[in-house]
């Protein structure tokens, strides 16, 4: 079977991807930009590539009418104040576009909505199943909870709080019930239902077996770490203070806690459970969904980490405006030196950032992302994915990933902190060199002035680092 998958580059997408190719799918994948699509080379046999931005509906005609089911993985939440509208109108693209093909079934991943007040997220969520539904395809939406695995949002805001702060004073939200279900199962429920007929038509509520406060939540994640933590709730913490809380505590953005924060008001229990006996699913416990992250983590096998996505920063210019940096009225610090290892050189390069810091200067490197973090960027809060390996469209602390070829030996990135212009770091080992350049595009007076009060820390951190990448004897 030919199944399109939206999303292909989401933290749930690229999960659901290698089942499907398990299963003997042929799978489209659809990317907003297809160089932040990096499959294993071992995939590439078994799918196809298009670039579709369901904003734009022009670029749904490039999708295969041949296709025989396809999974809506996209959302919009904290990428703007105005994803409500975002959301309606990509599911309306989605639907008049692929109505356009032989498409028999269409599964859309959605939020619990059985509550009669609903957060302005799960209403949007809930308006996407409504628009969605009126296709001339078979509908399933299932819809999920809180989902727990390693890379989640709510598996690193959870992990965050607790490694963290060993005391809590809380909101009263952290009474509110939800039913969380480990991402493992969320993927063997989406594959089972794809062209089922049992499941066309229908909607249904997916969690695990257990109904947790999200304090008790916490408290559970602390004891699986043999951690002590004391949680008090408060009962009055405005919205507004408790998404500053959020923001300043754990890897979130403060677009993306607000809406956390409002949708954490809203009990998100399953109504019922038949999804599990219709397709023989017995979901794990949340304390084994806990122990199945831990043991990725520790592996170093993480397949997808929601902070790779834009809505972890304010991003929003398009990475084709960005591949060629510039150099007309820009500042630039370029250094070369001749590479003594290359091998060891290239490693380094890749393991950049993150728990392995940059080399040299770490300490001012926390400072810079304390002070972006201040005035409400995104600092070094979100690392790095996985320890050695990068992609293009990764995040990197404080940077986006835009270019990343091993063999080539070349790594482009982009800095999403808060600045008055634009910069990019470039590593590059070329004809036996090794090329560091760092290039910033002032934005009027303000960004020229930035440039300057930053240059001498600039001259020894970029020599530094340098020379360190360089030197074989430096791990």
């Amino acid at each position: 079977m030919k199944v399109l998958l939206t999303g292909a580059t989401g933290y749930i997408g690229k999960r659901v991807l290698p089942v499907l190719i398990q299963a003997g799918h042929t799978v489209v994948c659809c990317a907003r930009d297809v160089n932040r699509f990096s499959p294993p080379k071992s995939f590439l046999d078994k799918i196809e590539i298009i670039q579709v931005d369901l904003l734009k509906p022009e670029t749904l005609a490039i999708i295969p009418r041949d296709i025989d089911a396809a999974y809506y993985l996209v959302h919009s939440m904290a990428v703007s104040s105005d994803y409500h509208s975002l959301e309606e109108k990509s599911a309306i693209n989605f639907r008049n576009g692929i109505e356009k093909t032989n498409v028999e079934h269409v599964v859309y991943l959605s939020g619990i909505i059985n509550e009669n007040e609903l957060s302005k997220h799960l209403d949007s969520r809930k308006n996407v199943e409504v628009e969605l539904k009126k296709g001339r395809y078979n509908f399933t939406s299932l819809r999920a909870g809180i989902i727990i695995g390693s890379g989640s949002a709510s598996f690193e805001i959870i992990r965050d709080l607790v490694e963290k702060l060993p005391f809590m004073i809380t909101p009263k939200w952290l009474m509110t019930k939800c039913q969380p279900i480990g991402i493992r199962d969320v993927i063997t429920l989406l594959s089972k239902a794809v062209l089922n007929p049992k499941t066309y038509n229908q909607n249904f509520d997916v969690g695990g077996p257990d109904i947790l406060t999200y304090k008790e939540m916490l408290l559970q994640f602390a004891k699986a770490r043999n951690l002590k933590r004391k949680i008090v709730t408060v009962p009055v913490m405005t919205p507004r203070l408790s998404s500053y809380w959020l923001f300043f505590v754990t890897s979130t953005s403060y677009k993306l806690a607000v809406s956390l924060v409002n949708s954490m008001k809203v009990e998100v229990v399953c109504s019922d459970t038949r999804i599990n006996a219709l397709l023989n699913v017995e979901p794990s416990s949340y304390a084994d969904s806990l122990d199945l992250a831990f043991q990725k983590i520790k592996s170093n096998a993480i397949i997808s980490s929601w902070k790779d996505a834009y809505a972890s920063s304010d991003f929003k210019i398009e990475d084709t405006e960005l591949f060629e940096v510039p150099t007309f009225g820009c500042f630039i610090d370029k250094r070369q030196l001749k590479v003594k290892n290359h091998e060891s050189t290239l490693n380094k390069i890749w393991r950049i950032g993150g728990k392995n810091g940059w080399y040299y200067g770490n300490w001012l490197w926390r400072i810079r992302g304390y002070l972006d973090k201040l005035v409400g960027g995104v600092g070094l809060r979100r690392g790095r994915t996985n320890i050695d390996t990068i992609n293009a469209g990764d995040s990197l602390d404080f940077w986006r990933v835009l270019y990343a070829d091993k063999d080539e030996g070349r790594l482009l990135l982009f800095a999403e902190m808060k600045l008055p212009g634009e910069a990019w770091l470039e590593f590059k080992i070329l004809d036996g060199e090794l090329i560091q350049t760092a290039t910033f595009r002032p934005l009027g007076i303000l960004g020229r002035l930035y440039w300057y009060s930053v240059l001498p820390f600039h001259g020894f951190i970029f020599k530094g680092m340098i020379r360190r990448i360089n030197n074989p004897k430096v791990t």
